[in-house]
């Protein structure tokens, strides 16, 4: 029996909404997605950017340690190329978000919010936009391993991609949470810097940790960068590969990294203010 009053039109529920509802949330995502690429590509000086950075700090580090550290293991250059791959990613994806705070300033953020989709799906258009960006750049400099001395196991580079996807995708999602709440592009920059420049420098993959003082081990290994770092240096077979933690934690500390962050991330674009949003 139904509790509407007599004569009432009771809406009942269609089958179709739940799947439309469902096409349109992925296609705010694409759409988004899509978006996020195309304007990166078309920007060269970025491109540019995010990819000279990283390997002027390869060239220029490895060229001046040489064979000082390390060198019955390879030298500075090989032990250097997957923090040089991880610079990149974290150069591309966290910056990548710096276009969430040009959206907001040009109203097509707020275009996106006060349309009938789901916030979810803009954090995740966005994010997985930076992500494939961030991936793909470091991707790009992989056959770099060659000049260094490395060798590249085709076999092994789907997980290498893999490991590139994951630490973009948690890089990507802890730049969306700030820049959600950040009206300055200026403000971005600091921030990032503050936490980029050490999350890196504490990855393990700048200077090896052998006889580090303690409290250095200790933030490394509350380090999510570091794991992917470890990951990194294990499939390429570079330098201290040998000391690295096993795969299945790294992995793990990756996907949970990037779980949390999402979750952070959809949580702070829910509980937005009207004064972030103009």
């Amino acid at each position: 029996m139904s509790d509407a009053p007599e004569g009432a039109v009771v809406a009942l529920p269609v089958a179709g909404d739940q799947s439309a509802s469902s096409a349109s949330f992925w296609l705010c995502a694409a759409t988004l997605w899509r978006r996020e690429l195309r304007g990166f590509y078309r920007q060269r000086s970025r491109v540019v950017g995010t990819l000279s950075t990283p390997l002027l700090f390869w060239l220029v580090l490895g060229s001046g340690f040489g064979s000082s550290l390390l060198a019955a293991e390879g030298g500075y250059a090989q032990f250097f190329f997957p923090g040089m791959l991880a610079l990149s990613v974290l150069f591309t994806s966290i910056f990548a978000n710096i276009s969430l705070i040009e959206d907001r300033r040009e109203g097509f953020l707020l275009g996106v919010l006060v349309a009938p989709v789901s916030r979810l799906a803009l954090v995740l258009g966005k994010v997985c936009g930076a992500t494939t960006l961030g991936a793909i750049q470091g991707a790009l400099l992989l056959p770099l391993a060659l000049l260094a001395g490395l060798s590249l196991d085709l076999a092994k580079l789907p997980l290498v991609f893999g490991a590139l996807l994951l630490m973009a995708f948690g890089v990507t999602c802890l730049g969306f949470f700030c820049a959600w709440w950040l009206n300055s592009v200026q403000g971005f920059h600091s921030i990032m810097n503050l936490v980029l420049m050490p999350m890196w420098l504490v990855s393990g993959g700048v200077f090896p940790l052998d006889g580090s003082s303690a409290w250095l081990r200790w933030l490394t290994a509350v380090n999510p960068l570091a794991y992917g770092v470890a990951e990194l240096r294990r499939l390429l077979g570079a330098p201290g590969a040998g000391t690295v933690p096993a795969p299945e934690l790294s992995w793990l500390v990756l996907a949970g990294f990037g779980a949390v962050m999402l979750l952070a991330a959809w949580r702070r674009a829910t509980r937005s203010e009207a004064a972030h949003l103009s």
